[in-house]
């Protein structure tokens, strides 16, 4: 019983039972309304950590199924549509690409890429940043998950580089000397590259499959185009905005290519497993670039991907078997996938749509968007996850701006973008932030503010620039 919170499980449901019973609204079926509040209680779960999240996405596939609400009178119809999230080929891209992720760390790759950017850069603090996040740019388009970027390959060598200089951990006066600089601007950093690419972080194709319910098409790589602008003025701006508000007692680090180099003779000459690595890992950024043209889809390209790394024996089938994160995400994101597209379907998305619309239906597209964009960047205070996040409010905000005249690729975008700069806020916003935040080199409070800091640079970026942009893009 470690994993689960009696009191938070009866917290979440009470509220699926109040939600259940409130008499259905207006114009709103009463199996949407159900489904509403199976969802809604699952959310609120996640966010009260009564339960792993797999666990509490089996509970609504169960109560899914048990109550027919997909599917009225017709229980295998039900238990089939309940499933239906596992068939979906969002959710392969963003599993199959996890297991992709583990060859560059299996293979040592992702560690020599990171070792070879500070052996140009690492000069001074600024420059280690700045290595550091070229290295987390570069592992992003094929490590969908930003905690294993950010936590598995940046995070070791990030802290072994303060630790080097004499800014350790355990001792609270030599934290600002260099890292709790990097600390924040490594966290920074990971967040910026997540929303350059749609294999960036797994909320990303869950954001691509709610706008392609409403009848909005992104592609890998009509958002890698949009992301790309926005997403390199936040790469070179925020260093350095954060070397002012926040610098490092030590500016000079001379040492630190030293010590990369050091690091990358002890790995010796690039291995084959390395080599054949990074073939595969063009082979799939071409495809996902060029893909479109020869009708290969981005799942197709992922599975040719693994394929590759499967006959060449860099990963073996017991990687596959064994890489946790992977089947975890595939089992809650296929049911929050199934929920979220079952209320579209049902009715519930356009209906709450119209309700928030009546609210701020004034407005014209113009005004309406950064309120909208604001509104949800904003409000991720109250999320312990960002995949909740995007589950809860992502294609409700969608639907609301399209009706208002908001161009639809437009906001689909940035509201894209904004499932992941939204996690610089606080020190649960993210997968990563718990593991950068649990190094001890800054405290909460320093966190909060320097995170709303940022988040108001970030904001600014990409609605300005962004925007900017995807105009130039003919986007809208």
């Amino acid at each position: 019983m470690k994993e689960i919170n009696i009191k938070n499980v009866a917290i979440t449901f009470v509220v699926a039972l109040i939600i259940w019973f409130i008499p259905v609204p207006e114009r709103v079926t009463q199996d949407a309304w159900h489904l509403f509040a199976i969802f809604a209680a699952t959310i609120l779960g996640i966010i009260l950590k009564a339960a792993p999240m797999g666990t509490m996405c089996m509970m609504a596939i169960g109560f899914t199924a048990l109550t027919q609400v997909v599917a009225p009178g017709d229980a295998g119809k039900s238990i089939t549509k309940a499933l239906s999230g596992f068939g979906d080929k969002v959710i392969w891209l963003i599993g199959i690409s996890f297991f992709i992720a583990r060859g560059f760390i299996k293979t040592g790759l992702g560690n020599r890429i990171a070792f070879l950017f500070i052996r140009v850069f690492g000069k001074s603090s600024l420059g280690l940043a700045y290595g550091l996040g070229l290295a987390d740019v570069c592992l992003a388009p094929a490590i969908p998950s930003n905690t294993a970027r950010g936590g598995g390959i940046i995070y070791p060598i990030m802290k072994s580089m303060a630790i080097s200089f004499d800014s350790v951990p355990e001792k609270p006066e030599t934290h600002r000397k260099l890292g709790s600089f990097l600390t924040l601007n490594s966290y920074y950093m990971n967040l910026i590259a997540s929303s350059m690419f749609l294999t960036g972080t797994a909320s990303n194709p869950m954001c691509q499959k709610f706008a392609a319910n409403l009848g909005i098409d992104i592609t890998w790589m009509s958002w890698a185009a949009a992301g790309f602008v926005p997403g390199l003025v936040a790469f070179f701006v925020v260093p350095l905005v954060l070397y002012k508000l926040y610098p490092p007692e030590l500016k000079k680090t001379g040492d630190a290519p030293k010590m990369a180099a050091q690091k990358l003779k002890e790995m010796g000459p690039i291995s084959k497993n390395e080599w054949l690595m990074l073939l595969a890992f063009f082979i799939l950024l071409g495809l996902w670039i060029f893909g479109g043209a020869l009708s290969i889809d981005a799942t197709t390209t992922a599975f040719i991907g693994l394929t590759l790394l499967l006959l060449t024996s860099v990963l073996t089938w017991e990687d596959v078997k064994s890489e946790k994160g992977a089947w975890d995400t595939i089992v809650w994101f296929a049911v929050l996938v199934m929920m979220a597209s079952s209320l579209n379907e049902l009715g519930f998305i356009g209906w709450f749509s119209n309700l928030i619309k009546v609210q701020i239906g004034g407005l014209s597209w113009q005004v309406a968007f950064p309120v909208i964009i604001v509104v949800y960047f904003f409000s991720h205070y109250i999320f312990a996850s960002a995949t909740a996040h995007v589950a809860a409010m992502y294609a409700a905000l969608l639907g609301v701006g399209v009706s208002l005249g908001i161009p639809p690729m437009l906001l689909a975008m940035m509201l894209g973008f904004m499932g992941s700069i939204y996690g610089v806020l606080t020190h649960y916003g993210h997968g990563p932030a718990p593991v950068f935040f649990g190094s001890g080199y800054v405290d909460l409070k320093v966190w909060w503010l320097r995170g709303l800091e940022i988040g108001i640079v970030l904001l600014i970026i990409y609605m300005a620039v962004g925007g900017l942009w995807m105009k130039v893009l003919g986007y809208y």
